[in-house]
């Protein structure tokens, strides 16, 4: 047992997670540029205790309220272009949790935050990449929840805020994103150009510092000013990728983060997180 499931089974909590998501199916294709994902995203649950269901907050999904998937039983959603035929026949057929969707409604809603149900909403590549590296036997339900298009940080951590009891409730909260997603350098090391994209490595040096070495109110004050954070805008033009993250932190409260992954990818470095590792 890791020293993180032992602290979990101490406390009767779980942890919260931010993982990078990749380039749309890229990870499940032994793309070398993200090999080091990959393999941290098959091995990210044996270092987490095991979940009753996953809420997983994607990038990928923007409404202007929060929307939380309803479905039993989610269909895949192939919200990308341009790949391989076989990237547009992947299945992962994780049944949803209806009763869990109803108890995220109900936690936002006593916090004064409107969201509202989607019975039809797939599983989008935020969602169905990483859990088809993590949870490959696709058994533990999953609920899907959107981000606000207002990106407001100090909304998306209050949500988190909200949501704080699921993980009492052996729900892990996972944000699916990207510390860093700016297209047009990322296109560029893919195409092998640029070297390495210095200002990625000054955000991500601030990122790991505000996560891991502030809590409570003084980590919600650093990251609701990230775009003013080195490196901060070009690293995130428009920030619908970074926003999960927020939600993770924010239903970690006053417990401690640390870093689960770190690397140089296509030219950049991207970090992801555990929040609450503290019994």
């Amino acid at each position: 047992m890791t020293v993180l499931a032992q602290q979990c089974g101490a406390s009767g909590r779980m942890p919260t997670l931010f993982w990078n998501h990749g380039g749309g199916p890229m990870p499940l294709l032994g793309d070398r540029s993200q090999a080091s994902l990959t393999q941290y995203l098959k091995g990210v649950a044996a270092r987490l205790p095991k979940p009753t269901a996953i809420l997983a907050v994607s990038a990928h999904w923007e409404a202007e309220k929060v929307m939380v998937s309803t479905c039993p039983a989610p269909p895949m959603l192939f919200d990308y272009y341009g790949f391989p035929p076989e990237t547009y026949q992947f299945k992962y057929p994780a049944p949803g949790d209806p009763a869990l969707a109803q108890r995220v409604l109900g936690l936002l809603g006593s916090a004064g935050i409107a969201a509202g149900a989607d019975a039809s909403r797939g599983y989008d590549h935020g969602t169905f990449v990483p859990l088809m590296l993590a949870y490959p036997e696709a058994r533990v339900p999953v609920v899907q929840m959107s981000v606000l298009r207002s990106m407001d940080p100090g909304a998306h951590l209050a949500i988190g805020r909200a949501l704080a009891p699921l993980r009492d409730e052996g729900v892990l909260i996972v944000g699916s994103g990207m510390t860093f997603h700016n297209m047009g350098v990322l296109m560029g090391g893919m195409r092998g150009g640029g070297g390495r994209f210095k200002p990625s490595e000054a955000f991500d040096s601030w990122l790991t510092a505000a996560c891991t070495e502030a809590v409570g109110s003084k980590r919600a004050e650093l990251l609701t000013g990230w775009a003013k954070a080195p490196g901060g805008r070009e690293s995130h033009p428009r920030e619908e990728h970074f926003i999960p993250l927020l939600v993770a932190a924010g239903a970690a409260g006053e417990e401690p983060g640390r870093v689960d992954y770190s690397d140089w990818v296509m030219g950049t470095k991207i970090s992801g997180f555990v929040f609450g590792t503290a019994p």
